[in-house]
């Protein structure tokens, strides 16, 4: 079965009740954690995108904090595991001020961390490619917000 396309998913959709939308809704929130977790976002936390972000962060202080220390590798591992739940909110939210902001504190949690980033290609990699996300990102943004976050963003530059 090939999907279709969104335009026609558009159109069949502006043709249902609102009932029967809701109704297909709830059936794709039952069957992927993702869209259950997206439908959340767009009902309770879409209007707060602040408390979203602190939110976001709370989680990734608390993932921070687990992580292991022991060796550079399952640390990594902690590192991409972190990155990807960030990432999978900023997707979400799809707000480039939502991603600057994650990012940025992904990582400042980087530098704070104690990890030996600069020791190790992999870890300095990983660092580098989110510096250049945020950097990306920001050139997106309003002009003020472009110069408050590059003000920002300088410390964590300067890491590596």
């Amino acid at each position: 079965m090939q999907a279709a396309s969104l335009s026609d998913v558009k159109k069949e959709l502006d043709q249902l009740s609102p009932k029967a939308v809701k109704e297909l809704c709830l059936r794709l929130a039952k069957y992927k954690k993702e869209n259950k977790e997206l439908l959340t976002y767009l009902l309770f936390e879409a209007g707060n995108e602040q408390g979203y972000i602190r939110g976001i962060q709370e989680e990734m202080d608390e993932a921070f904090a687990g992580i292991n220390r022991g060796s550079l590798y399952y640390a990594a591992k902690n590192l991409r595991k972190i990155l990807r739940l960030a990432n999978k909110y900023i997707k979400y939210s799809g707000n480039k001020q939502t991603e600057v902001e994650v990012l940025m504190y992904y990582c400042l949690k980087v530098m704070q961390s104690g990890l030996p980033v600069r020791n190790s290609t992999a870890l300095a990699n990983l660092y580098q490619r989110q510096l250049d996300k945020i950097a990306k990102a920001i050139s997106k943004l309003h002009e003020d917000l472009q110069y408050d976050y590059e003000q920002e963003l300088a410390p964590l530059l300067s890491f590596l």
